[in-house]
């Protein structure tokens, strides 16, 4: 089950953490992979794994906040069975906190990068009669988070584009769904805690894990899984969904 044989997978951000493991596992699964990262020399190591063990992969140096870049990488694949809105950045500061700068890199990043993935895929979608969409959300997008103005602005974003390219594309055989993962140990989380909370970071480590009440951290291999069943074939009655996968923190946390 879950196969992706004969796929083409446009992953952006998939040169680490979560999209490095959904890289792997699409590439595992049959799919040929094409990361598209702005660290190409990140995406290229991911690709070097997928191929030295059979896979097909290929790496793309692209700033996703850039459309003409977009437009160009994904009409010289030119064709795209599945996408993968998984770049994105964090910010961490209340709205006091959050300088217009801030603001705009979260933006351009995670909400006009997903926008311009989507604008470049659709098309190729609709002339070949279909195509599936995953975008990466957040708890934050439904919970109030801390200190996370500016990236929970942005992930309620991909919720409401979530919603609405599903809908107007349904009858184009395009589905659209999204994932809300919690808090996920990935390189990123490393090195946001040692520059946030220098000296303390075993500290923060331990209270981050335990803010979900299953008391660690998701692996990314396990978001990895939920986006494999959502872009496979057998996930075809699925559309405008999200899907926290959260450790219980969205609703267990009481």
């Amino acid at each position: 089950m879950f196969k992706l044989t004969g796929k083409i997978a446009v992953i952006t951000g998939g040169g680490s953490g979560i999209g490095k493991a959904i890289s792997l596992l699409f590439a595992q699964s049959g799919a040929e992979v094409h990361i598209l990262e702005l660290n190409q020399e990140a995406a290229s190591a991911v690709v070097d794994e997928i191929n030295v063990n059979n896979g097909k992969a290929y790496a793309h140096g692209v700033d996703v906040s850039k459309q003409e870049e977009m437009l160009h990488v994904i009409n010289g694949i030119g064709k795209v069975d599945i996408l993968v809105n998984n770049a994105g950045i964090a910010h961490v500061g209340n709205l006091e906190n959050c300088k217009a700068e801030d603001f705009e890199r979260v933006y351009n990043v995670n909400v006009k990068g997903a926008y311009n993935a989507l604008y470049s895929v659709i098309p190729l979608m609709k002339k070949q009669g279909g195509g599936a969409i995953l975008n990466m959300a957040s708890i934050a997008a439904q919970v109030g988070i801390t200190d996370r103005f500016a990236y929970s602005m942005s992930k309620g974003a991909i919720a409401a584009m979530t919603l609405s390219v599903a809908r107007d594309y349904i009858a184009d055989g395009i589905r659209c769904n999204s994932i809300s993962p919690a808090r996920v140990h990935t390189p990123f989380v490393d090195g946001f805690i040692a520059k946030n909370y220098p000296g303390k970071e075993e500290e923060m480590f331990a209270k981050l894990a335990a803010s979900q009440p299953i008391g660690r951290m998701a692996k990314p291999d396990e978001i990895a899984s939920l986006a494999l069943y959502l872009c496979a074939d057998e996930a075809g009655f699925v559309t405008g969904n999200d899907y926290p996968i959260d450790g219980g923190f969205i609703k267990l946390n009481n």
